[in-house]
């Protein structure tokens, strides 16, 4: 979620990645009106990344998905290709080491 700070007319002229002293509207990353916000504001390097953010998202859901399937043995594990198989054993020793996982828009703008 993102803090977007708005001016007199209701336009958007700040995001936070956390609420603000009189900044508490919340809105989702994907949305229109922050996506116009970055199309006029943000570099395309800045769009990349919060794109690149937005994947990181994906990418653990994808993890927690595929962990529940195989839990409630709807799949399993050693069905999955060899390099799958090896591609999550990797993401699963990387999050062990507590690698933060929260680049927030703050650290991107």
């Amino acid at each position: 979620m993102l803090y977007v700070e708005r001016d007199a007319e209701g336009s958007i002229i700040a995001m936070h990645s956390l609420p603000q002293p009189n900044v508490r509207e919340e809105k989702a990353v994907i949305d229109e009106e922050i996506l116009d916000y970055l199309n006029k504001t943000v570099s395309a390097d800045s769009r990349k990344l919060l794109l690149a953010l937005s994947d990181m998202g994906i990418i653990r859901l994808l993890e927690d998905l595929i962990d529940l399937l195989i839990k409630k043995n709807i799949i399993c594990y050693t069905e999955l290709p060899e390099q799958a198989q090896k591609k999550i054993q990797e993401r699963r020793r990387l999050r062990e080491t507590k690698i933060p996982q929260t680049l927030t828009v703050d650290n991107i703008l």
